[in-house]
Protein backbone atom coordinates (compact mmCIF):
# COMPACT_ATOMS: atom_id res chain seq x y z
CA UNK A 1 0.00 0.00 0.00
CA UNK A 2 1.69 3.01 -1.17
CA UNK A 3 1.35 6.31 1.05
CA UNK A 4 1.38 10.22 -0.43
CA UNK A 5 4.59 11.74 1.30
CA UNK A 6 4.23 15.78 2.19
CA UNK A 7 7.70 17.76 0.84
CA UNK A 8 9.19 20.44 0.99
CA UNK A 9 8.44 21.41 -2.34
CA UNK A 10 4.93 20.71 -1.12
CA UNK A 11 5.53 23.00 1.55
CA UNK A 12 7.41 25.74 -0.67
CA UNK A 13 4.28 25.58 -3.18
CA UNK A 14 1.67 25.78 -0.02
CA UNK A 15 3.62 29.21 2.01
CA UNK A 16 3.68 30.26 -1.17
CA UNK A 17 -0.03 30.35 -2.53
CA UNK A 18 -1.01 31.45 1.08
CA UNK A 19 1.60 33.94 2.46
CA UNK A 20 3.54 34.49 -0.15
CA UNK A 21 6.87 34.66 -0.35
CA UNK A 22 9.33 36.67 2.00
CA UNK A 23 11.46 39.00 -0.41
CA UNK A 24 14.58 38.96 2.10
CA UNK A 25 14.25 35.21 2.65
CA UNK A 26 16.26 32.81 0.00
CA UNK A 27 13.07 30.81 -0.49
CA UNK A 28 14.97 28.49 -3.00
CA UNK A 29 17.91 27.67 -1.41
CA UNK A 30 18.55 25.40 1.60
CA UNK A 31 15.59 26.16 3.66
CA UNK A 32 14.75 23.47 5.76
CA UNK A 33 16.79 23.87 9.27
CA UNK A 34 16.38 27.61 8.95
CA UNK A 35 13.27 28.60 11.19
CA UNK A 36 9.66 29.71 9.86
CA UNK A 37 9.96 32.78 11.49
CA UNK A 38 13.09 33.27 9.96
CA UNK A 39 12.42 32.83 6.39
CA UNK A 40 9.72 35.67 6.94
CA UNK A 41 6.49 33.82 8.27
CA UNK A 42 4.57 34.78 11.59
CA UNK A 43 2.28 32.43 13.18
CA UNK A 44 -0.91 33.66 11.33
CA UNK A 45 0.92 32.78 8.30
CA UNK A 46 1.50 29.71 9.54
CA UNK A 47 -1.94 28.41 10.61
CA UNK A 48 -3.29 29.85 6.91
CA UNK A 49 -0.63 27.33 5.54
CA UNK A 50 -1.68 24.46 8.32
CA UNK A 51 -5.23 24.81 7.01
CA UNK A 52 -3.94 24.28 3.37
CA UNK A 53 -1.93 21.38 4.29
CA UNK A 54 -5.01 19.59 6.28
CA UNK A 55 -7.26 20.07 3.33
CA UNK A 56 -5.28 19.20 0.64
CA UNK A 57 -3.70 16.44 2.49
CA UNK A 58 -6.40 15.39 4.76
CA UNK A 59 -4.52 15.10 8.13
CA UNK A 60 -4.94 17.24 11.49
CA UNK A 61 -1.84 18.86 12.82
CA UNK A 62 -1.32 20.63 16.27
CA UNK A 63 -1.59 23.93 15.77
CA UNK A 64 0.77 25.10 18.51
CA UNK A 65 3.59 22.76 16.48
CA UNK A 66 2.65 24.73 13.29
CA UNK A 67 2.40 27.91 14.70
CA UNK A 68 5.95 28.26 16.33
CA UNK A 69 7.64 30.42 14.20
CA UNK A 70 11.29 28.37 15.63
CA UNK A 71 9.68 25.31 13.72
CA UNK A 72 11.95 24.56 10.90
CA UNK A 73 10.27 23.43 7.01
CA UNK A 74 11.94 19.72 7.73
CA UNK A 75 10.27 19.47 11.32
CA UNK A 76 6.92 20.53 9.58
CA UNK A 77 7.25 18.20 6.88
CA UNK A 78 8.16 15.39 9.24
CA UNK A 79 5.02 16.47 11.45
CA UNK A 80 2.77 15.97 8.29
CA UNK A 81 4.14 12.74 7.42
CA UNK A 82 3.81 11.05 10.58
CA UNK A 83 0.17 12.00 10.22
CA UNK A 84 -0.01 10.33 6.99
CA UNK A 85 1.11 7.47 7.79
CA UNK A 86 -1.70 4.21 7.62
CA UNK A 87 -2.38 2.82 11.01
CA UNK A 88 -0.66 -0.51 11.21
CA UNK A 89 -3.04 -3.77 10.81
CA UNK A 90 -4.40 -5.25 13.46
CA UNK A 91 -2.51 -8.29 14.29
CA UNK A 92 -4.11 -11.92 13.03
CA UNK A 93 -4.72 -14.43 15.82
Amino acid sequence: MSTRQFTLDDLRRILQEGAGVDEAADFGGDIADTGLGLLGYESLALLETAGRIEREFDVELDDEAVTDVDTTPRQLVDLVNACLRPEPAPART
